[in-house]
C-alpha cells in the first residue's frame, strides 16, 4: 500500500475540496501548505478532456500576498526585474521575482487593483514573508498579508463559452492577461483571461467560501451540454506547452536567463529593482532546454550525458500520448552540450539517445505530428 497524506491544519483544504473529492479525485499534492489536486480519470484521461473539452479546477492554492499602501507599485517593482512603470488597472503580468543576486524566488503573476493595491499570484514558495522582509527593511509604508482569496480557474477550447454562460457576453471582451470585475447573484469578482494551460481559458478569484461553492456547482449545470468536467494542472498538457514549474524546472540557484525567462527582465530600464544591477552582469553557465526521446522510457537517472560526460539533469518529463515521444525539460551546463545535438538518457532498457532542442517545443520542426 502506498502512505497516506496526513492532513492537518498546517496542510489546508479548499472551500471547493468537498466538491473535488464527489468529483472522485484520485491525488493530491502540497502546494504553498494547500491541497491541489493532481489527478481525476488517469493521467492521460484527463489531459485529453483538458484539450477537447472543459474542465474547472480548483486552484485555490494560488495563494495571494496582497501588498496595500502608498509604497505598494514601490514594492512589487523592487521584487521584479521586469519594468511594471506602464501598469494600468484591469492589467495581470508574469513577473519573476528576483534576489539581489538575480537568482529566482518565484515567478507570479501581479494584478493591479489600483497604484496603491496589488496582487501576487504566486507559486510554491513563502513569498509573503519575503516580501515583509522587504518592506521592513526599506521602511515601505504598506501592508503585506494572505486575502482569503480561493482561484477558480477554467480551462479548455470551451471555456469561453462555459465561463460567458456564467458571467454574460463581457467575458468574451476580456483581453489575454486582463481581468473585468463581473458580478455572480450580486457578488462581484475579479475574473482573468489566465490559467496554467495553454488550452486557454479563465480564473476567478473567489473571495466569499459559500458563494465559491455556488460557483462551482452552476458551472457544472451549466455546462452538461459542453462536457464540463473536473480538472487539475496537467504535466503532459504543460510540458508540451512550454509552461514552467517552479521548484521543478527553476529555483533558487536559477536566474531568468538560465530558465528562458529573459523576454521579462527590463535590462535597459530605469527601475529600482533589487535584482537587476545582478542581471546585468550576468553571464549565464547553464540553460533549461527540451529533450525529445522517440519511445516510451523509463529513467532511471536524472543525470543527463555527452560523450560519457555528465551535462545535466532532468527537471520534468513526461510521455506525450499526441506527439508519440517522451518530453524532458533538462537544466544543461552550457559548456557540456556546446555543439552537441544529441544527449544520452539513463534509461531501464539502456542508454538512450534525444535530441536537444530550444523551449518551448517546435513539434512541426521537430517533425512530430500530432
Amino acid at each position: 500500500m502506498k502512505p497516506e497524506l496526513s492532513i492537518t491544519k498546517r496542510i489546508r483544504t479548499t472551500p471547493f475540496t468537498s466538491r473535488v473529492e464527489a468529483c472522485g479525485v484520485k491525488g493530491y499534492a502540497v502546494y504553498n501548505h494547500m491541497l491541489l489536486p493532481t489527478k481525476f480519470r488517469s493521467l492521460e484521461e484527463d489531459y485529453w478532456h483538458l484539450c477537447e473539452h472543459v474542465q474547472v479546477w480548483d486552484v485555490s492554492c494560488e495563494r495571494q500576498v496582497e501588498i496595500i499602501g502608498p509604497d505598494a507599485e514601490r514594492l512589487v517593482q523592487l521584487m521584479t526585474p521586469r519594468d511594471l512603470s506602464r501598469a494600468k488597472e484591469g492589467m495581470c503580468f508574469y513577473v519573476p521575482l528576483c534576489d539581489e543576486t538575480g537568482a529566482m524566488i518565484n515567478d507570479p503573476i501581479a494584478i493591479k487593483h489600483d497604484k496603491s493595491r496589488w496582487w501576487l499570484s504566486i507559486a510554491d514558495t513563502d513569498v509573503m514573508l519575503w516580501a515583509k522582509g522587504l518592506a521592513t527593511g526599506y521602511g515601505m509604508d504598506v501592508r503585506v498579508f494572505e486575502p482569503d482569496v480561493c482561484p477558480l480557474a477554467v480551462q479548455g477550447p470551451k471555456a469561453e463559452e462555459l465561463t460567458a454562460r456564467l458571467f454574460g457576453e463581457e467575458v468574451r471582451d476580456i483581453g489575454f492577461f486582463r481581468y473585468k470585475r463581473l458580478a455572480f447573484e450580486g457578488h462581484e469578482m475579479l475574473v482573468t483571461r489566465s490559467g496554467w494551460s495553454k488550452q486557454g481559458g479563465f480564473e476567478i478569484y473567489v473571495e466569499d467560501a459559500e458563494v465559491g461553492r455556488q460557483i462551482w456547482d452552476a458551472l457544472f449545470d451549466m455546462g452538461k451540454d459542453l462536457n464540463v468536467g473536473p480538472g487539475c494542472p496537467n504535466s503532459i498538457e504543460r510540458i508540451e506547452s512550454g509552461l514552467l514549474s517552479f521548484g521543478a524546472d527553476m529555483g533558487y540557484d536559477t536566474t531568468p536567463f538560465e530558465c528562458g525567462l529573459e523576454k521579462y527582465v527590463s535590462l535597459g530600464a530605469d527601475i529600482d529593482s533589487l535584482g537587476i544591477i545582478a542581471l546585468r552582469r550576468h553571464k549565464p553557465t547553464k540553460k533549461l532546454v527540451g529533450v525529445v526521446v522517440e519511445e516510451p522510457i523509463v529513467t532511471v537517472e536524472t543525470a543527463l550525458y555527452v560523450n560519457g560526460q555528465s551535462a545535466g539533469e532532468i527537471c520534468s518529463q513526461v510521455w506525450s500520448p499526441r506527439y508519440q515521444a517522451h518530453l524532458i525539460f533538462a537544466m544543461c551546463r552550457l559548456e557540456e552540450i556546446a555543439g552537441a545535438s544529441m544527449i544520452d538518457v539513463i534509461t531501464t532498457t539502456g542508454q538512450k539517445q534525444g535530441r536537444i532542442t530550444s523551449l518551448p517545443f517546435d513539434f512541426e520542426e521537430l517533425g512530430l505530428k500530432g
